[in-house]
């Protein structure tokens, strides 16, 4: 009939539209008892807050933090645990039928309050324990007349804070259904009050979740930019060190347009008029060139030095010796003859490549090989392999120069069109290699 509904019992379903409540608490009861997981456990030697930093004075902030903090819950658990096998043994209880001795009033003690201790490594689990045993204290006949112990309590509202803030929402609202749950079952009496006291920790833990995940996300943004940042940083030197080299070939394209009617006595005028064409249109490209590529260069003027290649590659291999490195250089083909972006390229790539390993690996064996292929239109081959540290050596400044590491190495190679690929070598070093093509790549 019109209007009606049709109400689908195995998925929770009304018509076509689920029942978002009825799956939000299956799926959160599950994750909650069983399959949920909570994040990973924080490292033991994390570094210890700034408000807590002046224990350093007394001797125990130059200890972990991490373990300070799992030591210290432990003691607590103990004297918890101690405490709360007293209370059960009290000869109220010890004299009354029933009682089952003081192994099991131990046992009883241990299952409701040792979560306290495990809660940090393992939030999760430890709620599970505190539920169960707190759930045994409840249905079994002895004690009588006691729901909860003081101990077991604190231990069960310190565990749902730890899951609010280290599991995600669905374990979190299976976790405080469960708990709601369990203290009205358990006395109606008092669950009022107790409600209450789990409503305290969800919401502070839950505070302390959001504002967690906002400075990971703020933390993560910044990494971001700061990659963004380098990349655009080294773009720009790019930018400054290219202007260089096209300027030069713009000159001397003007210069040979100016001279070539004086190295030829009877040319014709209509020659001599398109050289002079050339020449104003290469000193228009370069004026323009210079207008806005000139704006990158260093105030300081540290750019206008010559630009290096790879005929300077023994001197930077110098370098890198009297820095601690031993280096081994293998050299094919005609290196001299590249064209002056694809040798500025191949010298910074191989300068940082250098420095790295001076500053990751001193003291390390490095091979360096660069190889041409014939031919013009061929390609350079880069590639510079560093072995483990050296026993005994420090890390040293880097070499005199260098860009920002792999990021500013692949924006080189993507600048003429070729690849770069780094990665650790299975020895413990560092691999890094890269192709240029000699010739700038046509596209289409």
């Amino acid at each position: 009939m019109a209007g009606e509904k049709t109400v689908d019992a195995t998925d929770g379903r009304i018509g076509n539209e689920p029942n978002l409540l009825r799956a939000v608490l299956r799926d959160g009861i599950l994750a909650a008892l069983v399959t949920g997981r909570a994040e990973p456990a924080p490292p033991l030697d994390r570094p210890w807050p700034a408000g807590l930093r002046w224990t350093r004075f007394l001797g125990i902030g130059r200890l972990p933090f991490g373990l300070v903090v799992n030591l210290f819950w432990s003691f607590l658990t103990l004297l918890i645990i101690s405490g709360t096998s007293s209370m059960l043994r009290e000869p109220v209880r010890a004299d009354a039928a029933g009682y089952p001795g003081d192994g099991t009033a131990l046992l009883v003690a241990v299952l409701v309050t040792a979560p306290l201790a495990l809660r940090d490594r393992h939030p999760l689990a430890a709620w599970r324990m505190s539920f169960a045993g707190l759930a045994v204290l409840a249905l079994s006949p002895w004690p009588p007349g006691i729901e909860y112990t003081e101990g077991g309590a604190f231990a069960a509202l310190m565990c749902l804070f730890t899951v609010t803030v280290r599991c995600s929402r669905d374990v979190t609202l299976g976790v405080a259904v469960l708990s709601l749950a369990g203290v009205w079952i358990k006395d109606a009496d008092s669950a009022p009050g107790a409600s209450v006291l789990i409503l305290v920790p969800l919401a502070v833990g839950y505070a302390v979740r959001v504002r967690r995940t906002a400075k990971r996300e703020l933390a993560e943004q910044e990494r971001r930019h700061q990659d963004a940042e380098a990349v655009l940083t080294e773009r720009q030197r790019i930018a400054r060190e290219l202007h260089d080299v096209v300027a030069h070939h713009m000159s001397m394209i003007a210069i040979q347009a100016e001279a070539a009617p004086y190295k030829v006595d009877a040319m014709p005028e209509e020659t001599r008029l398109d050289l002079a064409e050339i020449r104003a249109t290469a000193l228009d490209a370069l004026t323009e060139l210079r207008r806005v590529l000139g704006v990158l260069r260093a105030e300081d003027g540290a750019e206008t030095a010559p630009q290096p290649s790879l005929e300077r590659l023994d001197e930077l291999i110098g370098h890198a010796r009297g820095a601690g490195l031993r280096v081994a250089t293998r050299l094919d083909g005609d290196l001299a003859g590249l064209p002056p972006g694809v040798g500025l390229t191949a010298y910074r790539i191989l300068q940082e490549a250098l420095s790295n390993a001076m500053r990751h690996a001193p003291g390390s064996q490095v091979e360096v090989q660069v190889s041409r292929d014939a031919g013009e239109d061929g390609i350079v081959w880069l590639g510079v392999v560093n072995g483990p540290p050296g026993g005994g050596r420090v890390p040293r400044p880097p070499l005199p120069g260098g860009g920002h590491g792999l990021l500013g190495m692949r924006e080189r190679a993507a600048a003429l069109g070729g690849e770069l690929t780094a990665r650790p070598t299975s020895e413990g070093g560092f691999a890094v290699t890269a192709t240029l093509p000699v010739r700038a790549r046509e596209t289409t």
